[in-house]
């Protein structure tokens, strides 16, 4: 269903871009129709082979699957940027003085915007500093300094190499702590000997913790949590574990798969937090759902940390992700309970980001004065 749904509207896209390209005189004065529609055909073939393999494979396959991904993308883009420009114009049936140059405006900027957006997504994620107050934390651990990674969606994309760039970042912070809050992989376990090493230079006195993502259920998830545990990653699925003196760091197994089938969610986190909490707690949960963080809330959890919504990728999706998801990215204050979500360090689909590029986030704990 979903390659039906990208076929149907990144064939929509890409002939009316084609369509409106080829109406500026300039496009048109310079090459032939015959040749410029074979090669909008071509390209359209290569786009709709390219959704058929998908991008989730590690070999060969994923260069069409990408390309298919991210020329929807910048079909999205350039579209958002024509079509003003055609309903003031009535595609050029009136204002017919000014059609052509809204039309190329139009256009540029449509070029501009998904370089752009291409760049936010190849480039190195940014460090987000936040400072979260914890009621309960002791007076020892005020300025205890803790690493949050989400949304990495290693794969084809994102191998080993680039991965050892994130552990110099995260280790240039001084982490007590590294929080992995799933979505580690993009879908099939990385399969890559070299992750475990690269994972191992991970440098935390407190260590490494991960929560699964819906991402690792699209595939073998045993497989990739034995990767990540090669790599001296300790995961929470469904558990809790005292971090420090006062302080419990507690995670849970993604709930995606619970919301699809509109079933119990907090489910996981009842056995895990069954009753109030009596120390400074922190819950790693990758989808910020709604009855997890009123239950977290009610259990009188000091942080959650999570990611998933990726902060919208592309504008204007911020829009609708938020109606699913109100607390979209950043610092939130629900009642006790402070939650942080992370935009991701990576992406999904086409690894493109307008208008932020991804981030790393370090949270600074602080206790009551």
């Amino acid at each position: 269903m979903f390659s039906i749904v990208l076929n149907l509207v990144g064939t929509l896209f890409h002939f009316y871009v084609a369509h409106r390209l080829f109406a500026l005189i300039p496009v048109r004065a310079r090459i032939p129709a015959k040749a410029w529609w074979l090669g909008a055909l071509l390209v359209w073939l290569v786009y709709i082979g390219g959704v058929q393999l998908g991008d989730e494979a590690l070999d060969w396959r994923w260069w069409p699957g990408q390309f298919a991904l991210t020329w929807l993308g910048i079909l999205f883009v350039m579209t958002l940027c024509l079509l003003p420009a055609d309903i003031v114009t009535g595609f050029g049936f009136w204002w017919r003085a000014r059609a052509q140059r809204l039309l190329a405006i139009g256009a540029l900027a449509g070029v501009l915007l998904s370089a752009y957006a291409i760049f936010q997504g190849v480039r190195a994620p940014v460090v987000v500093d936040y400072e979260v107050a914890m009621p309960k934390l002791p007076a020892a651990l005020d300025g205890t300094v803790l690493v949050m990674v989400t949304d990495l969606h290693l794969g084809a994309q994102r191998r080993a190499d680039w991965m050892e760039k994130r552990v110099a970042q995260i280790n240039a912070l001084q982490p007590a702590a590294v929080l992995m809050v799933g979505d580690q992989v993009e879908d099939n376990p990385l399969g890559e000997p070299r992750l475990a090493n690269v994972l191992r230079g991970l440098q935390a006195s407190r260590g490494v913790w991960a929560v699964t993502g819906n991402h690792e259920f699209y595939g073998d998830v045993e497989t990739t949590v034995r990767e990540f545990e090669e790599g001296g990653v300790r995961w929470l699925r469904d558990a809790q574990v005292e971090l420090a003196p006062g302080l419990m760091l507690a995670g849970i197994e993604d709930v995606g798969r619970a919301m699809r089938r509109e079933g119990q969610i907090t489910g996981g986190l009842a056995g895990v937090l069954p009753a109030p909490v009596d120390k400074a707690t922190i819950l790693l949960s990758h989808i910020p759902a709604a009855p997890v963080l009123e239950m977290a809330s009610a259990r009188g959890v000091g942080l959650m940390v999570s990611g998933h919504t990726h902060g919208g990728q592309i504008w204007p999706f911020s829009y609708l992700v938020q109606r699913r998801f109100p607390q979209l990215v950043g610092q939130h204050a629900l009642g006790p309970l402070a939650l942080v979500i992370s935009r991701g360090a990576g992406s999904w689909g086409p690894r493109m980001r307008l208008w932020q590029p991804g981030e790393i986030v370090r949270i600074t704990l602080r206790a009551p004065r």
